[in-house]
């Protein structure tokens, strides 16, 4: 076994993994780590806990040292030094009419180098923005090219739930999403109803996915027949996932049909598994969706 810490170098940014030595380190506390980029300044939160060497063959890097008054000095002033560098760039790039929006700029713990985050439709030739920033800075410059849903992380906001967008509040990386969730969950497939802020499925949906699919597997298929505790027949009109009702049409002996309410416990039928054909959309395909919807006229979210 071997004990480990986990550190955050940004807020809700990935947790890496790092040996504590000999540190009595805490939750909440800050600590100096050397990293593949250099020594970085982080904030521990998740504390001492011993796992598998299995998971670590590689092994992990050390904590240097806890962070000091003056390491916390040095970083509040690197944050001041990031706020300018944005502005700064920002009128550098004004000047070269550069088509790109950017997102963030940080300072590498030890001044070696600053990053530009930034987004644009399509490949951007910066050769000679780098020259004008080196110029200024006098330090190694990095630009780097990040997607719609990183940016929403880095920038926030709020959902159309009216609360803080998940990204940007706890997900520490990204879950895979796509289109059967939803279509699992019976929400609408407008592309509008179900994109978040940046325009990409929403990462929300994977917060219910495994309640639902077990839902659902203990419910038949709309138009299966299943019969009654009482021996009755009949085929299924409609589910009720959350309540675990299903709607039959059933017939008397007049041939009458009428619609009855059951609860899934009162059918006998044998559990299938859930037909997936028509659930398995691609991002792709819902790319051409939402063309779809934008060439009939209707409302589309834009990616900006």
């Amino acid at each position: 076994m071997k004990e480990i810490i986990g550190v955050r170098f940004r807020p809700n940014g990935k947790i890496y993994f790092f040996d504590p030595l000999e540190f009595k380190v805490d939750v909440g506390e800050s600590v100096i780590v050397e990293t593949a980029r250099g020594v970085e300044y982080g904030k521990v939160v998740l504390g001492r806990r011993e796992v598998s060497e299995d998971r670590f063959p590689n092994g992990l890097k050390p904590v240097l040292r806890l962070a000091t008054e003056q390491d916390n000095k040095r970083y509040s002033d690197m944050k001041e030094k990031s706020k300018k560098a944005f502005d700064t760039c920002v009128e550098k790039i004004k000047a070269r009419g550069l088509k790109m929006k950017l997102i963030d700029v940080e300072y590498t713990f030890d001044n070696s180098k600053v990053l530009f985050y930034f987004t644009a439709d399509g490949r951007i030739d910066f050769r000679e923005l780098v020259k004008d920033l080196a110029s200024v800075f006098k330090t190694r410059i990095e630009l780097r090219q990040i997607g719609v849903r990183d940016e929403t992380k880095v920038v926030g906001g709020i959902g159309m739930c009216g609360r803080e967008l998940c990204c940007n509040k706890h997900l520490s990386e990204f879950v895979p999403v796509s289109i059967k969730m939803a279509k699992e969950q019976n929400l609408s497939l407008n592309p509008t109803k179900i994109s978040g802020v940046c325009g990409r499925l929403m990462c929300c949906l994977k917060h219910e996915q495994d309640t639902y699919e077990y839902l659902n597997s203990r419910l038949p298929n709309v138009g299966d027949f299943v019969k009654t505790v009482d021996g009755t027949k009949g085929e299924v009109q409609s589910v009720n996932v959350l309540r675990q009702l299903v709607k039959l049409v059933v017939e008397d002996a007049e041939g009458n049909k009428e619609i009855v309410e059951y609860k899934v416990q009162d059918l006998r039928f044998k559990p299938k598994k859930r037909k997936r054909n028509d659930n398995d959309i691609s991002d792709a395909q819902l790319k051409q969706l939402e063309a779809l919807e934008h060439k009939e006229g209707r409302s589309k979210l834009n990616d900006d």
